[in-house]
């Protein structure tokens, strides 16, 4: 079907100069196509006590002078200057019963109409927010609409034309919904903080997001947008900006992957992040020359051979004992190290954790922690965004600029 339907069967004539002029017409009922959104019956030459079909989910308008004189709903109607007052000033009345008078009558369905597609005719270049570069995008879908204001309609996208269908809705908000396609990528990414390669995993919000922008546009014209849905949204895997995008991820889940792999080893063998700095700094102090150095080695030993737990606590305590009774006291005992700050945190809606502040800080540089991530840890009543937490606060200050476009 084309853009606009303008057949002329039965030797009927839109401008009113057939046959049937001549005369009275009857009846004004539908016989348009299931796919017509509106369709103008083709003759004019009206007359008081005609009778007026409307079928189930339609509306028939009545212009004159290209002004609405009046609506009716669903039903059969005879017409008359009660249910049409405005006739009483437009008619003259020695006709009696068969006042003859003009006017255009349109029939609007108002039924939902579904599966409407669109789609990218080129990928659309979205800059990726958290690796500053642009990624070629692109999208398919389909929407359905309703319409909720009939005189509305006919004002605004009618006009003087016969028929409006599917295919002319599809026409006319091809570029209505395209050019807030184009737009709503990138605000939707940089308002959620996603990478653009992870578009696909938050296609229904994204398909709600566009509903909500493009409510508006359609209600210009009587139209309520009833469903907007995105059935794919891609990229080229080859491209070489997808490719950088994705090594960075993958580096970033590797790091990631390892802080908690080292997180969970000191969970289960009961020591702390500081215990474990300590530990460092001793074994590079067992590899010195001199008693202190073999002593400290012997320590090392004996500690890994008793586990890291608290038996290596009780062991490194001794072993401190035997180096503080051959070396002369310059300070006192100094107290034990203060538990490690631990923090769960949801990501992609998933908890994970507990993880200390330096896994944190790892977490905010390569941009899986961000200000608006929820975190929890032991003693707070909710979960709360890290940018509110005062304790960590700190870790986004230290977060690197985006890196420069190359």
């Amino acid at each position: 079907m084309g853009f606009f339907n303008k057949q002329r069967t039965d030797g009927r004539t839109y401008d009113g100069q057939g046959e049937e002029r001549k005369g009275f017409i009857d009846r004004i009922s539908f016989n348009g196509e299931a796919e017509d959104i509106v369709w103008k019956f083709p003759y004019d030459n009206l007359s008081i006590g005609t009778q007026l079909i409307v079928n189930h989910s339609q509306e028939a308008i009545f212009l004159r002078g290209g002004a609405v004189c009046d609506i009716f709903g669903e039903g059969t109607h005879t017409l008359s200057t009660n249910n049409i007052p405005v006739l009483q000033k437009l008619i003259n009345l020695p006709f009696g019963g068969r006042t003859p008078f003009t006017a255009e009558v349109y029939f609007v369905s108002k039924t939902v109409r579904r599966n409407l597609k669109f789609g990218t005719i080129n990928a659309v270049p979205v800059r990726d927010p958290l690796y500053s570069i642009p990624i070629p995008v692109r999208a398919f879908g389909e929407y359905g609409i309703r319409v909720v204001d009939a005189s509305m309609l006919l004002g605004e996208l009618v006009g003087t034309l016969h028929t409006f269908d599917t295919e002319s809705i599809i026409e006319q908000f091809k570029s209505v919904v395209l050019q807030q396609l184009n737009a709503s990528f990138g605000q939707f990414v940089k308002q959620e903080r996603i990478s653009v390669v992870d578009l696909p995993a938050y296609s229904p919000q994204m398909a709600q997001y566009l509903q909500n922008c493009l409510k508006s546009e359609f209600a210009r014209y009587g139209i309520s947008l009833e469903n907007f849905n995105l059935a794919s949204i891609n990229y080229d895997e080859g491209h070489p900006n997808v490719q950088k995008v994705l090594e960075a991820q993958a580096n970033a889940a590797a790091e990631i992957f390892e802080a908690q792999g080292r997180a969970q080893r000191r969970n289960i063998e009961q020591y702390t992040f500081q215990e474990e700095r300590q530990f460092d700094v001793m074994e590079t102090a067992a590899g010195n020359e001199g008693g202190s150095g073999q002593m400290m080695g012997a320590g090392m030993g004996l500690g890994m051979g008793v586990g890291i737990g608290g038996a290596f606590g009780t062991q490194m305590g001794n072993i401190a004992g035997v180096m503080t009774s051959q070396q002369p006291s310059s300070a006192a005992t100094p107290p034990p190290p203060p538990m490690p700050v631990t923090y769960h945190v949801l990501v992609n809606n998933v908890q994970q954790g507990p993880y200390d502040l330096p896994t944190l800080q790892q977490m905010a540089q390569n941009g899986t922690l961000t200000r608006d991530t929820y975190v929890w840890k032991n003693g707070m009543p909710q979960w709360t965004k890290a940018g509110e937490s005062t304790e960590l606060q700190s870790l986004f200050s230290a977060v690197p600029p985006p890196p420069p476009i190359l």
